[in-house]
């Protein structure tokens, strides 16, 4: 099997309840409740809309062991009603509501930023050999327990590290990078690995979509070489909603997807849960498809970088390649001579014809069953002869249903696009209206972090702990914000998903309590605790105060 062929990455077997997770198994759909957990009806309600809506597991939070023992309830009831939909508890900070939750659901999601550690206050600390090795000493104590727990009630246990609730031990030694993200996965795998407990999944996700996808690359890798093959759940964190939240979300899960990683998704949109399953649904149908395409000869560069890819070396024709950021054809003017070509032609009539015609720009096109693999490969072909000429890829999405060309174009074009292989892209959609299909290429660039259009917003999807009522507050703050450029702009439930979650964003507005606000400028905390109806106003002050607004035209 060729390297550019689709085929999942082997992993062991998790069982959680009915349902088995891994590369033996189809890849599972997940959602999330955002119901109270203590409102028990709702709760049963949404589950079995999210259950009905094609989603394998469901998640939701348990903040103590209160919403722990409700869960039991909701899980009773489910069953009562007929479904068997396995539930995961969520649990943050609170290693008790952990113990609890371990014997009423399936499987417990800890984050091992503050399932042992205290939660994160951005404090610069430094730790001794010594010392740290007593805090690591901390996770086998309260985690082997946990582990002995779970065997005994057939629980399953989801590991989930987000960029953003590192704690500061591991800050301490790694910073706030993907190596900390990694090992904070492998501290607590390696207890797993020694108490000889296999149910276990490992998420590691961001809201930065290269951040995200380069470090499951980096965890694999590091599994690999230490012989540990558990099965992923991929997501991107704060999608947002709409075509936005969509793009996102594609571009980041598919792109690993495309690389046979990920046994299981959740597509997370700041939407009503039920929403995000169809979206899983077709990502994941469109990329596993490929596992029965023709398969694709080739062979990787040898300067290519398979976790951290960085941008192919082209020499820039015009407006292309180099270091110009990568076009759209139809909607940029080019300006460059274009030497179109296929991506199923033999690879050294492709060389050939970019080596005699050095001063061109190509536009590489494919009708494949898996078109990221036939272009990957092509493009590969390029630099291995040494060809420079910039690549623009041309993929045909005519005759397909607008929602799903949104998921299609995103996953394929993000995924050249992250691996630093194309200088520009050519979305063919006749569904689309010109304008839709050039805002969508622009999304796609910018969630691909290649090319910066507009605000970008990111939003959790909600859940129990949300604070005020998350779907209109984010159309709310986009509305009055959105013809800002160049600004990351964040909507946050609840202290679990900002300041730590919020990541990279420039401003935040996090849910500090019932009906109450605060306004963050980076992870800086600039107003507290204000009333929701003045926190619009407050952040656009701040905006101003800071040099970052402008009038609507």
């Amino acid at each position: 099997m060729s390297i550019f062929d689709y085929h999942r990455r082997p992993t062991s077997t998790t069982r959680v309840g009915n349902v088995e997770i891994g590369s033996l198994h189809p890849v599972r759909l997940q959602s999330m409740n955002n119901t109270s957990t203590t409102d028990i009806d709702n709760s049963v309600a949404q589950a079995i809309r999210i259950a009905k809506a094609g989603a394998d597991i469901d998640r939701l939070t348990a903040q103590g062991v209160r919403e722990a023992k409700c869960m039991g309830e909701i899980r009773n009831r489910l069953r009562q009603a007929g479904y068997t939909i396995p539930l995961v508890a969520d649990i943050h900070f609170n290693p008790k509501a952990a113990f609890a939750a371990a014997e009423e659901v399936e499987k417990v999601r800890i984050n091992p930023g503050n399932f042992v550690d205290p939660g994160r206050v951005f404090a610069k600390l430094e730790y001794t050999d010594e010392e740290y090795a007593r805090e690591l000493q901390k996770i086998e104590d309260t985690f082997g327990p946990f582990l002995e727990l779970c065997r005994q009630h057939n629980t399953a246990i989801r590991i989930g590290v987000n960029h953003g609730s590192l704690s500061d031990r591991i800050m301490s030694r790694y910073g706030d990078t993907p190596a900390g993200m990694v090992e904070s996965a492998m501290e607590f795998l390696r207890v797993a690995v020694r108490h000889d407990f296999s149910d276990i999944v490992i998420s590691i996700k961001a809201s930065n979509t290269v951040l995200m996808v380069n470090t499951v690359r980096m965890l694999v890798r590091a599994m690999d070489a230490e012989n540990i093959h558990f099965p992923l759940h991929l997501g991107v964190t704060e999608a947002g909603d709409g075509e936005d939240g969509r793009v996102r979300s594609a571009v980041g899960i598919g792109t690993l997807l495309a690389e046979g990683i990920g046994d299981t998704i959740r597509v997370s949109l700041s939407e009503e849960p039920e929403c995000e399953v169809p979206v899983a649904r077709e990502l994941v149908d469109y990329i596993t498809a490929r596992a029965s395409a023709p398969s694709i000869s080739g062979t990787l560069a040898d300067s290519y970088d398979s976790v951290t890819p960085s941008r192919r070396a082209t020499r820039a024709i015009g407006n292309i390649g180099g270091d110009c950021v990568p076009v759209i054809a139809g909607f940029d003017k080019l300006a460059a001579p274009l030497l179109q070509l296929s991506a199923s032609m033999p690879h050294d009539v492709i060389t050939s014809q970019a080596l005699t015609n050095p001063n061109k720009a190509i536009l590489l096109s494919s009708n494949h069953a898996n078109p990221v693999g036939e272009l990957s490969a092509a493009i590969h072909a390029l630099t291995i002869a040494g060809a420079a000429n910039p690549v623009i890829a041309r993929l045909d999405y005519s005759g397909i249903p607008a929602d799903k060309v949104v998921i299609r174009a995103s996953a394929d074009f993000g995924a050249l696009l992250l691996n630093g292989l194309i200088d520009g892209i050519d979305l063919v959609a006749d569904t689309m209206a010109d304008e839709d299909r050039n805002r969508l290429a622009l999304g796609i660039l910018q969630a691909a972090r290649r090319r910066v259009s507009r605000t970008e917003f990111v939003s959790c999807p909600g859940c129990g702990r949300t604070l005020f009522d998350l779907q209109s507050t984010v159309k709310t703050v986009k509305s009055a914000t959105s013809h800002l450029k160049g600004l990351k702009i964040a909507v946050m439930g609840c202290i679990v998903n900002g300041p730590g979650e919020m990541a990279d964003a420039d401003y935040g507005y996090v849910g500090a309590g019932i009906g109450n606000v605060s306004i963050y400028r980076g992870k800086t905390p600039v107003e507290k605790n204000i009333p929701s109806d003045l926190a619009l106003k407050k952040l656009i002050a701040l905006l101003k105060a800071d040099g970052k607004w402008s009038d609507p035209e």
